[in-house]
């Protein structure tokens, strides 16, 4: 062979042999900063878990697509009575869960009468409170009967709280998760990982992906290296701070700023003294300078907010104005609560960069009008714990990433323990209409009664900041569910 030819034969072999090196490519390694407590999306309130699974290994009769649009999941199709109460899903066919076991009409039955059950743990059960009934009508045909109208239903059923999960294995779940999604769990490393692989027998469309590795990093700190190293290729929502510059000038990467719907709020105990009276919740609104925080909390990033509604949404109303920072105001409104003398109070912080970094720049505001706050650092745990469940806190910093979760101010047992007829009257009409302008009118007033009664301390609504590998496609930009859709992400040339 002349040498010419032999540098050209070395040459497509070599070349032939990146391609077919590059083509292989099939996994993929996600960077997360919370651990999951468990593995369950319909038994507990932590995001980290649906950001695992949602999509992934556990599907919907419905599901949300990364436009915020309800699509088709494991109900192919459904037709609404017109009264608008009875909805009859017929769900795909020969569905599988991951350990082989038959999906049909019963699973779905059984999904739901669990999550709404009295019994139930579903940390979103308000979502299942309109089901009257649940019929199996055969194994591919299941309807649902509403005490009422709900405009929301569809959307209802698309959170990750209402996945269908099987009785051979609903209860376990938690540390061993059985899905009828296009991966399956493969092994939780407690502390460092969870892995999920491609499940060879979904009933869709494949996913492009062989294994998905979510790596466990708790701050930024540990994960711009391995980003910069390519031990991790994605960082799906990470708040990188003073290092986001130096990613968004290196080509191998894509930067991208979305929206979520995680409202950043100080949540704050309305029934314990002294926060159970206005004048001192409405002293904290004007006391808090909202662009301070977002610089210090969200690298500058975040958007204000001034109820409890994302900015993303077509029903936004802009109510940041309602108590503009004022600390002269604030400290008014404190001597005439009989607090002249100021208040001492804790501030419970979760372990996410937001809470912990704001928490001081909140600390150090109200510090300047007359309330003292001991900050108690908490693990995820601890705070769902005692925070959550257990309402045993004075202020928090949480950001609440459920989709359109502004009823939750209605529930009686949700730890901001508020309570006020005039919105849970909004609430219940909101539920029984189905008419866009109506609702829009209804989460208008909604939004306006929370900000006038400064239930919480409205911040700012939550960016995602995506960074991954520039040669990978499919991920979200926006975050309208608090999920890590994988079903369409691949590696690209």
């Amino acid at each position: 062979m002349k040498p010419w030819k032999s540098v050209l034969a070395a040459t497509a072999l070599a070349f032939a042999s990146c391609t077919a090196a590059y083509a292989a490519r099939t996994d993929i390694v996600l960077g997360v900063p919370l651990e999951p407590p468990h593995l369950d999306p319909t038994a507990g309130a932590a995001a980290a878990i649906d950001e695992v699974l949602y999509a992934n290994v556990f599907e919907g009769l419905t599901r949300i697509g990364s436009r915020g649009e309800v699509m088709p999941g494991l109900a192919e199709s459904w037709t609404v009575s017109e009264d608008g109460k009875t909805y009859t899903f017929k769900l795909h066919t020969g569905v599988k869960f991951h350990d082989g076991t038959d999906f049909d009409a019963e699973d779905v039955k059984f999904s739901l009468d669990r999550a709404r059950a009295e019994e139930s743990t579903n940390a979103q059960k308000g979502l299942f409170a309109a089901i009257d009934t649940v019929k199996v009508v055969d194994p591919a045909t299941v309807t649902v009967t509403l005490k009422n109208p709900q405009g929301s239903f569809l959307y209802n059923l698309g959170w990750g709280d209402a996945v269908i999960v099987a009785p051979e294995s609903a209860e376990t779940n938690k540390e061993k998760p059985i899905g009828t999604g296009p991966f399956k769990f493969d092994n939780w490393a407690k502390g460092s990982s969870i892995t999920l692989v491609k499940s060879a027998d979904y009933w869709g469309e494949p996913a492009m992906l062989d294994k998905a590795e979510f790596r466990i990093i708790p701050d930024a700190a540990a994960a711009v290296p391995a980003l910069l190293s390519g031990d991790v290729q994605v960082l799906p929502n990470f708040q990188l701070g003073d290092a986001l510059p130096q990613v968004e000038s290196d080509p191998r990467f894509k930067v991208v700023i979305g929206a979520t719907e995680g409202e950043t709020v100080l949540s704050t105990n309305n029934k314990k003294p002294p926060f159970d009276q206005l004048k001192v919740r409405q002293a904290i609104a004007h006391a808090l300078d909202r662009k301070a925080i977002i610089d210090g909390a969200s690298g500058g990033l975040g958007v204000p907010i001034g109820s409890h509604f994302s900015p993303a949404n077509a029903a936004y109303i802009d109510l940041t104005g309602t108590y503009p920072f004022d600390p002269a105001k604030s400290r008014e409104l404190l001597k005439e609560a009989g607090f002249e003398n100021g208040i001492k109070a804790t501030l419970k912080l979760p372990p996410v960069g937001y809470a912990r970094d704001g928490g001081q720049i909140i600390a150090s505001q109200l510090r300047d009008v007359g309330i003292d706050l001991e900050i108690i650092p908490v693990e995820w745990a601890d705070w769902l714990a005692q925070v959550f469940k257990e309402k045993d806190y004075d202020l928090s910093i949480v950001s609440h990433t459920e989709p359109n979760d502004i009823d939750i101010y209605s529930r009686k047992d949700y730890y901001f323990n508020y309570d006020n007829p005039a919105f849970d009257k909004v609430i219940e009409e909101l539920n029984l209409t189905s008419d866009d302008a109506r609702r829009t009118e209804l989460y208008h007033q909604a939004q306006k009664i929370l900000a006038d009664d400064a239930v919480n301390g409205f911040l700012f609504e939550l960016p995602k900041i995506g960074i991954w590998d520039a040669k990978v496609e499919g991920m979200w930009e926006n975050s309208p569910i608090q999920a890590n859709d994988l079903t369409k992400v691949r590696w690209v040339d």
